[in-house]
């Protein structure tokens, strides 16, 4: 009986095409915008999510201030070489403490200039910020000693200044400062707050010190963390340590921030993810819409049809055939709709992924569930057209013109 519904229902789709079409075009929308919604918005939380990994594994941010609105505080202390120190030597659950200063300069090479932050720090820098070299080599000892005007070039900076040469053993002008190129790091692509990664200029901490700030103070300190797990703890004994180490009394509040990369990421995961929800909710009133299509296309079909029922039922047709004949036809239109909204949206969501450069994050749940739904979106507005038409007195639909 079903495989009979279902052939009366795909004649009676074809016969009326184009009606059928403008029925179902709510649940192509409405499905294809649910879909599209959902794949950007979980691409958007992948993007953040591995831009707030390419940071630096399992880390931690120590500056100076606590946070009070946009900035810091100014009349807090930087941080001393003693400090780096004290924290390598113990807080065994660290990895890698790296010292920086960033400040920003014009980089200068021949007739092109480009302006730039310059950093310094050393190897522990690379390890903390989990970033490797794509030519050349690290910083020496010696180097680092004795602040030799040596430095690795971002891949921003190396293409503004360079284009398709070879910077290696280059020399590039920073204000005063002209130093050799002895290494590039490899491309990271924008950070999770939208800044360029590989727009600096490394240098050696003492070089940066002597010859552009002409201070010894210790701007941030990056801090890698054995293992993910000892994050909270490695966090606390950062904490224990700094504060005595600045003379912060326990009725004091601290002068410094440890801030966690984690609890960051997890932040801005989260708020993509409920904007996610949000769109996709909305999105879904469009499936209600089409479905009020489709019981409105159902209650003309039923009326234009009362003579054919009547001869059914006057024949010996069950109620519950009726029935299920145009309850199955509801349904194969609302299917049929999100079958198509399922290419639409797959076509759309690969366009806008490029347009938009998040990642395509493919996902078969909700790819099924959107289709249920348009499914269950059928059944529940066809319900009520194909209740009337079983119902019809065979009598007086046979008396109808």
């Amino acid at each position: 009986m079903l495989s009979n519904s279902l052939l009366l229902a795909v004649r009676e789709i074809r016969r009326n095409a184009l009606r059928s079409f403008l029925t179902i075009l709510g649940i192509v929308i409405g499905v294809a915008a649910v879909i599209v919604m959902v794949t950007l918005g979980e691409g958007a939380t992948l993007q953040v999510r591995r831009q707030i990994e390419g940071l630096g594994s399992n880390l931690l941010i120590v500056v100076p201030g606590q946070r009070m609105g946009p900035g810091m505080r100014q009349d807090a202390p930087a941080f001393a070489l003693e400090d780096i120190e004290a924290l390598r030597r113990s807080v065994p659950a660290l990895a890698a403490v790296a010292p920086a200063v960033t400040q920003s300069a014009t980089a200068i090479v021949g007739n092109r200039n480009w302006s730039t932050s310059v950093t310094g720090s050393d190897n522990s820098y690379l390890q903390a910020r989990a970033w490797t070299l794509a030519a050349g080599r690290a910083f020496t000892e010696g180097e680092l000693r004795a602040g030799k005007a040596v430095c690795l070039l971002g891949d921003t900076v190396r293409r503004e200044l360079f284009g398709r040469q070879d910077p290696l053993g280059q020399r590039v002008r920073l204000t005063k400062l002209s130093c050799e190129v002895i290494g590039l790091l490899q491309p990271k692509g924008q950070s999770g707050m939208g800044r360029d990664q590989d727009d600096l200029v490394l240098l050696p901490l003492r070089t940066v010190q002597r010859r552009l700030s002409g201070n010894q103070d210790v701007a941030v300190i990056y801090l890698s963390v054995h293992a993910e797990r000892s994050m909270q703890r490695a966090k606390a004994d950062v904490e224990h340590l700094l504060r005595e180490r600045r003379h912060i009394s326990a009725s004091e509040e601290d002068n410094f921030s440890v801030r966690d990369m984690r609890e960051i990421a997890s932040m801005l995961t989260g708020t993509t993810q409920v904007l996610t929800a949000l769109l996709g909710a909305v999105a879904s009133v469009s499936l209600l819409v089409g479905g009020i299509g489709i019981m409105n296309i159902m209650l003309v079909s039923v009326t234009e049809r009362t003579r054919e029922i009547g001869i059914r039922l006057a024949i010996g047709a069950r109620e519950r055939e009726v029935l299920s004949q145009f309850l199955v036809e509801a349904v194969v239109l609302s299917s049929f709709g999100g079958l198509l909204g399922i290419l639409l949206a797959l076509a759309a969501s690969l366009l806008l992924a490029r347009v938009l450069q998040v990642p395509f994050v493919l996902n078969l749940g909700i790819i099924g569930l959107a289709f249920l739904f348009s499914a269950a979106v059928g059944i529940l507005f066809g319900f009520f057209p194909a209740r009337r038409a079983a119902r019809l007195d065979p009598i007086e639909a046979l008396r109808r013109e």
